[in-house]
């Protein structure tokens, strides 16, 4: 059974960058085809950020992020990281890691991945 478990989320400044780790155990990171990231900040529903798609071979950004955020595995070490850059307030969430099992062009929709990890937080402040 897939873990997933984040790392490197912190208070900085806008305009800094940071990256988050998210590591897996139980499986490889790399028997999943759908992997991405999402965030959660107070009192919105939970956004798609990022995805890596086996099924269209390609990343997928929002457009908030684009530009700024880049999602990359290694497969290696069964990690996801999402590196982010020219940090702002509004960038201020729990972010969270998830794999999906299917092979799905649907990437932003939450219904389609399957396991989740516990979130990371991610402060900016102005």
């Amino acid at each position: 059974q897939l873990q997933l478990m984040e790392s490197g989320g912190g208070l900085v400044q806008a305009g800094d960058s940071l990256r988050l780790s998210c590591v897996s155990s139980g499986r490889t990171l790399s028997l999943y085809p759908l992997v991405g990231w999402f965030r959660q900040a107070p009192g919105k529903e939970r956004e798609f950020v990022a995805a890596d798609s086996r099924l269209s071979g390609l990343t997928n950004y929002a457009d908030s992020v684009k530009g700024r955020f880049t999602i990359s595995k290694d497969n290696a070490k069964s990690t996801l990281y999402l590196q982010m850059s020219s940090l702002a307030p509004e960038d201020t969430a729990v972010y969270y890691c998830a794999a999906g099992t299917r092979l799905t062009i649907r990437d932003t929709e939450a219904s389609e991945y399957d396991t989740w990890g516990q979130g990371t937080q991610v402060t900016v402040s102005s």
